[in-house]
């Protein structure tokens, strides 16, 4: 079977399992806030048709110049991407012969971007509940130019507190390597503890970040890369010209704006994936320790989730497959937190899988 390697787009996963779509369906396969974008993206969209006929500023300047003054840094420690794929794809290139070590289970775009330009791809397995204090790299670090780590961890949820983070970035200094940090969902965490400020302490620190997830723009592109000015130097030139569209720039200035919406979605995403915790610790379901906006979900009575996922596509609720998350393979199932309304149907048909099974 030809799995589909990302969320979202969920007639692949039907078509993949031979299914047919119902005629309502829900998608919890896509991490995507579930407000929708941001009141004031909405409310001046209409500003941006003009945009359609202009080419957008190649540099970003704008866009790029808030985002440095968010995080405390200069503009040339940022370099705006179309969407965090691109970033990861750049860095691919940067990497390109070389060999790199991704932290797993990881997003597979860090493989495909490495593999794609001739990286050499070593594993380094998360244990079994996911909680890691990342003192055991040490011997693999020694040969590698590049350490992947996602955190907070897709498809986990969970998150490493600062204190890793920064016995990671010692480690690789010392074995002159870059650690590069996923933090596309970041923002969704209450309790983040920011490393941006590092930036300039650590040469060897990349931070990947994305717009998509926490404003809802997956549809426009839109993510950002925040190193040492001398790896922005080293990876812009292998970015396309107008690589990120006007739409995308204004968009991203204004979801930079809306402090609001965020702290309104990060109160409505913990409230809502508590009520879903207590729903599944008591039917004896297991979860991943989860911080943000997703989390993982078991059946402890099947290994392999499949008849799970099954019953739940034939109901339309989307769950996303883990069979090409390494150290999963296909044991869990993933899902998006979503507003109450959506999530009083997933539990309804969870609640319908473990009747049926009776």
């Amino acid at each position: 079977m030809k799995w589909p390697t990302h969320g979202a787009n969920p007639h692949y996963l039907y078509e993949a399992m031979n299914l047919p779509v119902p005629i309502e369906t829900l998608d919890f396969s896509a991490n995507i806030n579930p407000l929708g974008p941001p009141p004031l993206l909405k409310e001046n969209w209409g500003q941006l048709f003009e945009s359609v006929i202009e080419y957008p500023d190649p540099h970003g300047t704008n866009l790029k110049r808030k985002i440095a003054k968010r995080e405390g840094l200069h503009e040339s420690q940022v370099l705006l991407g179309n969407g965090g794929a691109e970033i990861i794809s750049l860095i691919g290139r940067l990497l390109a012969g070389k060999q790199s070590v991704i932290v797993q289970p990881a997003f597979s775009e860090y493989e495909e971007a490495c593999k794609a330009n001739g990286c050499q791809v070593e594993y380094h397995q998360l244990p079994a509940n996911w909680a890691w204090t990342g003192e055991d790299l040490s011997d693999k670090l020694q040969q590698a130019d590049a350490l992947f780590l996602c955190n907070p961890n897709n498809p986990t949820g969970s998150y490493y507190q600062k204190s890793i983070i920064l016995h990671l970035l010692e480690e690789c200094r010392r074995n002159q390597c870059l650690l590069i940090v996923d933090e596309a969902f970041y923002d969704f965490l209450a309790e983040y503890e920011s490393i941006t400020p590092y930036i300039n302490e650590y040469p060897n620190l990349l931070i990947i970040r994305s717009m998509t997830k926490m404003f809802a723009i997956p549809g426009l592109r839109l993510g950002y890369l925040l190193a040492d000015p001398a790896v922005i130097r080293k990876i812009a030139p292998f970015q396309p010209h107008w690589s990120t569209n006007a739409i995308a720039l204004k968009a991203g200035e204004w979801c930079i704006e809306s402090e609001s919406y965020i702290i309104e979605t990060i109160a409505l995403i913990q409230q809502e994936r508590q009520r879903l915790f207590r729903f599944y610790q008591k039917r004896n379901l297991l979860v991943s320790p989860s911080r943000i906006n997703f989390y993982l979900l078991r059946d402890p009575s099947l290994i392999d989730q499949y008849p799970f996922m099954q019953n739940l596509l034939t109901s339309g609720i989307i769950p996303r497959h883990t069979v090409n998350f390494p150290g999963l393979e296909g044991r869990w199932l993933r899902f998006a937190v979503k507003g109450p309304e959506a999530n009083d149907k997933l539990m309804g048909a969870v609640e319908e899988w473990l009747d049926s099974r009776l």
